[in-house]
């Protein structure tokens, strides 16, 4: 992760007001940025290490002194009383406990991993969450392309009906023809309607994402299907796939949840130690001043329990329970970023050459047949049938396309995410 967006990322303010508002034009990178910064789960996961820098304050202070003041053999309820110095044993005294083994040290080395662990998981949120906002833009974007599908479909209906009410004044077709056509209307007229509908979900779940205080205000997203000119990459270079082991390489060596597992490695092998270090008991040193019935002296002592019965034994086998469960969840996690490199690779080269397919072979072809029989059907040659299959061939086409485009880029966020780049913008 470059070291400026590191910094935006992580060292920014803990949540933007809720009462901001969104910009109306957000760009993708403009709407990972907001995501990130006030984003809940973002929130909530820098309390995380807040909370874990507490607990190394702790685990790094000494025990508390213990003053004890104590006062004895006064005959209070002696007719006769002697004064009230001379006539007691009056003892002030200090006491401090003294922490054998280590453990204070160790114990501050757990509490330091612990927050080393949930700062990695701060990072590991970021990434999660600029992958989430990445697809909830471009899942926006394209139910905007489908409408506007939708749309231009309607539009090219609703000129063969203008035109269909001028010939059927003129005599060259029939009522039922027109009558036709006005009925297939309504399927596209659908089509309208529920890409509306999509397009003003898919944008309330993107500002939902960015913790919007309106989910229904405008927003337009000035980023397109296609990636802009050298940004598909994962770094300086586009991407790839050949080079499977090197990406791979990188994911184990930058994924944060892996680092975070790992970390907790660390954490747990330590928290072993420190409870092997339990087993040898504190030892409590005091001193301090005593009148003796008007005699002054110094009182000293130490305090060292006797571990016969209570040698850590519970805290010792749990702690070594521990270190194994995170030992296997690090392995776990290793594989699962495999995987998602895996998957990631598979899903980039699939959606490429599905894109390039469907370019290379179908996207022109399926306009100009949709042009060519528009204009036959004009001049009379083609039928309406022919007319409305071609118009829907092309619609479904160009929704394909669309869909290929957002699956291809889609592949490259999920592929960014899984090699723990999210700063990248693919």
């Amino acid at each position: 992760m470059a070291a400026g967006t590191a910094g935006a990322w992580l060292g920014g303010p803990g949540v933007v007001a809720a009462q901001t508002t969104i910009p109306e034009r957000l760009s993708l990178q403009e709407a990972v940025t907001l995501a990130v910064e006030r984003n809940p789960a973002m929130v909530a996961a820098r309390a995380g290490v807040d909370a874990a820098e507490g607990d190394r304050l702790a685990a790094s202070r000494r025990p508390n002194p213990a003053l004890s003041i104590d006062s004895a053999g006064y005959p209070t309820f002696e007719s006769v009383r002697p004064g009230y110095w001379g006539g007691q044993e009056f003892t002030v005294r200090f006491d401090q406990e003294l922490e054998t083994s280590g453990r204070r040290r160790l114990r501050t080395v757990v509490a330091e991993a612990g927050r080393a662990t949930a700062q990695l998981v701060v990072e590991d949120r970021a990434r999660q969450v600029g992958r989430d906002v990445r697809i909830a833009y471009l899942t926006a974007v394209l139910a905007e392309a489908d409408r506007t599908v939708a749309q231009t479909s309607l539009d090219e209906i609703d000129r063969v009906i203008a035109l269909n009410r001028a010939r059927l004044q003129q005599g060259e077709i029939s009522g039922a023809e027109l009558r036709r056509l006005q009925v297939e209307r309504l399927r596209f007229v659908e089509d309208v309607f529920a890409g509306d509908l999509a397009l003003k979900n898919a944008r309330s779940a993107l500002l939902a994402l960015l913790s919007a205080p309106r989910l229904d205000q405008p927003l337009e997203l000035t980023d397109g299907l296609k990636a802009p000119a050298g940004r598909d990459t994962l770094g300086a270079a586009p991407v790839d796939v050949t080079e499977r082991p090197r990406l791979l390489e990188r994911a184990l060596d930058l994924r944060p949840d892996l680092l975070a597992a790992r970390r907790e490695q660390a954490q747990a092998e330590t928290s072993t130690r420190l409870q092997r270090a339990l087993r040898t008991p504190n030892i409590t040193v005091g001193g301090g001043y005593q009148n003796n019935f008007g005699s002054d002296g110094v009182v000293v002592g130490v305090t060292l329990p006797l571990p016969f019965f209570n040698r850590n034994q519970g805290g010792i086998a749990r702690a070594d329970a521990e270190r194994r469960a995170a030992d296997a969840r690090a392995d776990a996690t290793a594989i699962a970023v495999r995987l998602d490199v895996q998957r990631a690779l598979n899903a980039v080269e699939t959606n490429r050459a599905r894109v390039d397919y469907i370019e290379q072979e179908y996207l022109t072809n399926a306009q100009q047949s949709r042009d060519i029989v528009l204009e036959s059907y004009r001049l009379g040659v083609a039928n309406l049938i022919d007319f409305l299959d071609a118009q829907r061939a092309f619609r479904d086409t160009q929704r394909t396309y669309n869909r290929a485009l957002f699956d291809q880029r889609v592949s490259l966020f999920e592929l960014a995410a899984a090699v723990g780049r999210p700063d990248v913008q693919p």
